[in-house]
């Protein structure tokens, strides 16, 4: 019987201020000629609306020509869930393929990636509001010490300072009344997995310019236009930056400290390529490797 040939996807990974956003263009274009590709964000913060300059979103100049899926999707006063995220993945990979073009998944955010890659399947699990209130008092601190004794597994590769996050794998554990089997299962596509990555102080530099640049462009406008839409600095604060007053130095030192968690992440995944975007010799080697992958 002869095997059936799966469809091919292109991950763009890395830590924030990599460059990971111009890369995917760049392979957007070149790529499957002459179709190309087209992007689908795997951000945890640019799904919601109007959180521009703050989460370093990607401005249409910048897309330059290049379609982006998953930008914009959610109103930030809402929570999105990682199942909300991975239907519409699983839905704009379907239709980019189906209009003979290539996705590439791009962004920083390891769940997000995961949930499309890996085919994990999540337990369908309603919202309990006054176990979040309660949960919500909580420190992060308190909050990971009662996860790793309800499910330590989880505890194990769950990042132990997001709140949000925390809240949502007791309140899953609390409605099954046992820690929820994660499955997977194999998904109908083949993946290349290209890490974007920089030396420490590097990265340092490129994080120091682009928040200076997120403030000199509007940063704090663009809270007080969210505050004044009804968002609260409790929601304001889950976006993972210091809204009450941020300056310069927080949000880099904030920034710096979210890079190395990520990297945490990533370093599990065994399957990514790693390059140094900022090295000729390293973007010869990605395109050499995609257009092999592509084949």
């Amino acid at each position: 019987m002869e095997k059936k040939i799966k469809p091919k996807i292109i991950v763009v990974l890395g830590q924030t201020a990599t460059g990971k956003s111009d890369l995917a263009v760049k392979l957007a274009k070149k790529i499957n000629p002459p179709a190309g590709g087209e992007i689908i964000s795997a951000d945890s913060r640019q799904v919601y609306k109007n959180l521009d300059i703050g989460t370093g979103k990607i401005t249409k100049k910048e897309m330059r020509g290049i379609p982006h899926h998953l930008l914009d999707v959610a109103n930030p006063k809402n929570k999105f869930s990682i199942t909300q995220y991975q239907k519409l993945a699983i839905y704009a990979i379907a239709d980019i393929i189906k209009r003979g073009k290539t996705p590439i998944i791009c962004g920083g955010t390891g769940f997000y990636i995961d949930a499309i890659t890996k085919g994990v399947i999540f337990p369908e699990v309603p919202p309990n509001t006054k176990l979040r209130k309660d949960l919500d008092k909580k420190t992060a601190e308190k909050l990971f010490e009662t996860l790793k004794k309800l499910d330590p597994v989880r505890a194990q590769n769950i990042d132990a300072k997001n709140k949000i996050r925390l809240i949502r794998a007791i309140e899953i554990v609390k409605h099954l009344g046992k820690v929820p089997k994660i499955t997977e299962e194999t998904p109908p596509y083949e993946f290349i997995k290209i890490g974007v990555f920089l030396s420490n102080d590097i990265l340092k530099k490129k994080v120091e310019k682009r928040v200076k640049e997120m403030f000199k462009a509007g940063l704090l406008n663009e809270i007080k236009k969210l505050k004044r839409n009804g968002i609260s600095d409790k929601r304001l604060r889950e976006f993972g930056f210091e809204y009450f007053n941020p300056t310069e130095e927080k949000v880099i030192s904030q920034t710096i400290k979210y890079t190395k968690r990520q990297m945490t992440w990533f370093k599990r995944d065994k399957e990514i390529h790693w390059f140094d975007p900022s090295k000729k010799s390293d973007l010869k080697k990605i395109d050499t490797l995609v257009k092999k992958f592509i084949k």
